[in-house]
């Protein structure tokens, strides 16, 4: 069954019924070509998800009727956040769509000694906004129970500021030597945040094409944040990025549980 993204707004659960509204309602009639009388997936972003059928349908809107409605269980406990250095267009949309299908919470894009990428803010805001559909399509085939936050493009130094609030702060550094991502992750102290806070918030910095310079990795250290090998073999930073969330929730999350 389709499933689709509405605002809690649009959404009136004692007279049992909501409204498509946007993109979407075009999608739903001209491409899908749903019609009154079938049924599709409705969820409100906050993980609560509602089988409607449709009642009525116009060019701007698509009313229903809620059949069903439950709570969604599909989000990790564990929150990781991606910090992405900024990388050409087209790895850009991969890196998106793979994380959001990964199950990240929030992707924060950096601008980064060398992302070879300068995107000035003209164009910003509607590269953002290309951007951000993408996640929301990813989160519709996922069937999230949220849709993932996208936010930037900051500078490498808002982006120390942000980690600031995370409980554990992560960079792979292909030069780094002495510890690896998985005994991070399986060391005391680490599960004894974990412990302590099963909803901890994960921190991950990937860097664009080139990798982080040193003095980016020093400056992470500095503020508390741990430098990791992941591996004998250099990733792209469209696949360190899918690598690196899938070991984090692998060993903290809720990839490969029931």
């Amino acid at each position: 069954m389709d499933r689709f993204f509405v605002d809690r707004e649009n959404i009136d659960t004692q007279a049992r019924n909501l409204v498509i509204l946007g993109d979407d309602v075009k999608h739903i009639s001209k491409v899908l070509r749903y019609s009154v009388g079938d049924e599709l997936e409705v969820c409100d972003g906050q993980n609560k998800e509602y089988i409607c059928r449709i009642d009525s349908m116009d060019k701007t809107e698509i009313g229903l009727s809620i059949i069903e409605e439950k709570d969604v269980d599909r989000e990790s406990p564990i929150r990781i956040k991606l910090y992405q250095g900024l990388p050409k267009s087209t790895k850009m949309e991969i890196i998106l769509q793979k994380l959001t299908e990964c199950g990240v919470a929030e992707i924060i894009l950096v601008n980064t000694a060398r992302s070879v990428v300068n995107i000035d803010d003209k164009k910003s805001e509607k590269k953002l906004d290309r951007w951000q559909r993408i996640v929301y399509e990813a989160a519709k085939q996922s069937k999230r129970g949220i849709i993932p936050d996208l936010k930037g493009i900051y500078s490498f130094k808002e982006a120390l500021r942000d980690m600031e609030v995370n409980d554990i702060n992560i960079m792979p550094y292909e030069e780094e030597g002495s510890l690896g991502i998985k005994d991070l992750l399986r060391s005391e102290g680490i599960q004894q945040i974990i412990k302590e806070n099963k909803s901890a918030t994960i921190g991950i910095f990937i860097g664009p094409e080139g990798g982080f310079t040193e003095d980016e990795n020093a400056k992470v250290k500095e503020a508390g944040g741990h430098s990791v090998k992941m591996g004998p073999r250099i990733f792209r930073t469209e696949t360190a990025s899918i690598v690196a969330t899938s070991i984090c929730l692998y060993e903290l999350g809720d990839i490969g549980g029931m």
